[in-house]
């Protein structure tokens, strides 16, 4: 089996930055398609927290003006990943955030340093550095989307392109006035190029020039195909329906094992569940919450948007304390939702704990202490909070959307019955759906034995990236073969 290089590229990395899954997904991929003898080099941006970790940094390109600046890339490795670095300190090299300021407001220039990364992978994927010339470019996300257009436009032969949605929610769309000053020649300006709605939209540049898509789950494939889930890309994914395939995401199960996993009070195993229970304890006084172990703990790891559906965990706290339950919340976004879980912390003292902001080790200590995890996304194209659930014991609680609908068995009295539920689903995501599904929780709950039987089938799935990784190498190689024809 002959061996393919991809060059990935993507606006954040795990563990070098971090803003939500895209970075998980793409920090974790590399290593498993190395076991299917696919090379992997990702293209990044050289932010402060990357410039800071990279190491062995060799310049392979540079440019004398890069929309605006000097700038060069390096090959360089940092934490175990092998890299191309943008280094453009006149696009990068400022406090905040990836993509908003210190402020919370996105970069002015945002076109331009995200059309730099795509750029610069349309150069690397020419072969414009020494030495590494990639089969396959694969772009992630609108902040990755003009590179397949730069590549169509440029007029060389190219690799094969391939582009995954992790969000289709996020469009990337900029004045069509820019054209010229992104280096797009006139004629991309068309249905059929980067026009979207008489703007420049980097997502649907990705989705219709690139040779194939892909996105995170078949179930989300599937939604963003028709009027209510396309957010107006609709007709485009429809026409191009062919070439768009699910394909599930996984998580490093190295990093998410509760039998080594540093960041929690009590180590544990399948055989060894019954330790997990120190960690409830120490969730419990870590958010304040009263110490006691026959609580039902809800937790939540989200990011607080309209998407996540966090608005109908608030609407059910009166049903959670009429159970005697808990809540334990980490999370940070939009300032209406992060006001209802302070104001709902500050009125339940001892049943609602609220963290605000994003705590890597509160996240692993919430799994591994909470019995349940609320996810009651409107929509979710994946989705790794339920996959680290399932890992860790904490029983899923989601809406029947996207990749939640795809990677949990719901317990109903026929999955019971059988041994093969591993969570819970409800449809649709409304305040009254949610409800009633936690009091179906509250019931299970009661039931230790069954309890514990649903919690050790969830910790059996496997959530790991070893089958989505032989998905991508198939599509990978059917590519490479289709264009060496």
């Amino acid at each position: 089996m002959s061996a393919v290089s991809v060059l990935a590229v993507a606006s954040e990395i795990y563990p070098l930055a971090k803003t939500g899954g895209l970075a998980d997904v793409v920090g974790a991929l590399p290593a498993a398609l190395a076991a299917e003898g696919i090379e992997t080099v990702t293209l990044v941006p050289g932010y402060p927290a990357v410039m800071e970790k990279i190491e062995a940094a060799e310049p392979v390109l540079a440019a004398s003006d890069l929309f605006g600046g000097e700038a060069k890339v390096l090959r360089a490795c940092a934490a175990g990943l092998d890299l191309f670095v943008l280094d453009a300190p006149h696009l990068y090299a400022r406090p905040g955030g990836p993509y908003t300021g210190p402020d919370g407001r996105d970069w002015p220039d945002n076109a331009f340093r995200f059309a730099a990364l795509s750029l610069t992978a349309a150069q690397l994927g020419l072969g414009e550095a020494a030495g590494f010339t990639p089969d396959i470019v694969h772009a992630h996300d609108w902040q990755a989307g003009l590179a397949a257009a730069y590549l169509a436009y440029d007029g060389r032969p190219r690799p094969a392109t391939v582009f995954t949605i992790h969000n289709l929610a996020f469009q990337g769309k900029y004045p069509a006035d820019l054209l010229g000053a992104l280096g797009l020649p006139p004629q991309s300006f068309s249905i059929d190029g980067v026009e979207y709605y008489n703007a420049i939209g980097f997502l649907k540049a990705g989705l219709r020039l690139s040779d194939r898509i892909t996105t995170v789950s078949p179930t989300y494939a599937a939604e963003i195909r028709t009027p209510e889930g396309g957010m107006g890309l609709d007709g485009l994914l429809r026409e191009r329906a062919d070439v768009v395939t699910g394909i599930l995401n996984g998580i490093d199960d190295k990093i998410w094992d509760p039998e080594i996993d540093p960041l929690i009070a009590s180590r544990y195993a399948i055989q060894s569940s019954a330790l997990r229970y120190a960690n409830k304890t120490a969730l419990q006084k870590r958010l304040g919450l009263a110490v006691n172990p026959d609580a039902l703990v809800f937790g939540v790891v989200s990011r607080l948007s309209w998407q996540k559906g966090q608005d109908l965990t608030l609407a059910n706290l009166d049903i959670l304390e009429r159970m005697g339950a808990q809540l334990a919340m980490l999370g940070a976004g939009e300032p209406w939702l992060e006001e209802g879980f302070r104001a709902a912390a500050l009125a339940r003292p001892g049943k609602v704990g609220a963290v605000f902001g994003y705590d890597e080790a509160i996240a692993h200590q919430i799994q591994a202490g909470s019995d349940a995890l609320l996810i009651p996304s409107r929509f979710e194209p994946c989705g790794l909070t339920q996959l680290c659930a399932l890992r860790y014991g904490a029983l899923p609680v989601a809406a029947r959307v996207g990749g939640l609908a795809d990677t949990i068995i719901d317990a109903n009295e026929a999955a019971l019955a059988s041994g093969v539920g591993t969570g819970f689903l409800f449809s649709p995501a409304a305040s009254e759906m949610l409800g009633a599904t936690i009091e179906r929780v509250g019931r299970l709950w009661a039931n230790k034995e069954a309890w514990s039987r649903l919690m050790m089938d969830g910790m059996k799935t496997d959530v790991s990236w070893r089958r989505p990784a032989i998905e991508y190498a198939r599509l990978y190689r059917s590519l490479v073969a289709e264009r060496r024809q």
